[in-house]
């Protein structure tokens, strides 16, 4: 029987907020990183569900919760941030942002996309980006970068 990932199942979800937190400030320590209360409560937004969430969701947020009067430029920098250090994926599919699972180490995003619940998983397969990497090369095209996605339904959405 295939283990159901913990993005499409009910879990304690605060437990994966509070370790996303907690290894993006263990990271930009180790790096001499500023996470700014700004960068650190944008991180803490795309974690609350397993859904990517959107820049001006993002802004709607801040300005409805926090009562913080961000600008788009604001948010789009704090992310920047984020996704250039690894702690958040961009799923262009949806120009939205999801919680990077491994933060730890560099890695190609390669996501299943629920197209009922939205929620995103990450998968984190060498063997995929190695496979991509070697096709590429095969014709003489370069690898800078790779995302996959791919779009489904999940193990809750299918029981449903």
């Amino acid at each position: 029987m295939p283990i159901t990932p913990l993005a499409s199942r009910p879990h304690d979800h605060s437990h994966c907020v509070h370790t996303a937190l907690s290894e993006a400030d263990t990271l930009c320590a180790r790096q001499g990183l500023r996470l700014t209360a700004l960068r650190r409560r944008v991180l803490e937004l795309v974690w609350q569900s397993h859904k990517p969430l959107g820049a001006y969701d993002i802004l709607g947020v801040l300005s409805e919760q926090d009562g913080r009067r961000a600008a788009p430029p604001t948010v789009y920098r704090a992310l920047d941030f984020l996704l250039d250090n690894g702690l958040v994926h961009r799923i262009a599919s949806l120009n939205a942002f999801v919680g990077c699972n491994h933060p730890e180490h560099a890695h190609q995003g390669q996501f299943l996309i629920c197209r009922k619940c939205h929620a995103a998983i990450e998968l984190e397969q060498s063997s995929i980006s190695d496979a991509i990497i070697q096709s590429a090369a095969d014709v003489g095209f370069k690898v800078e970068g790779q995302t996959v996605e791919v779009v489904g339904l999940c193990a809750g959405c299918q029981g449903a």
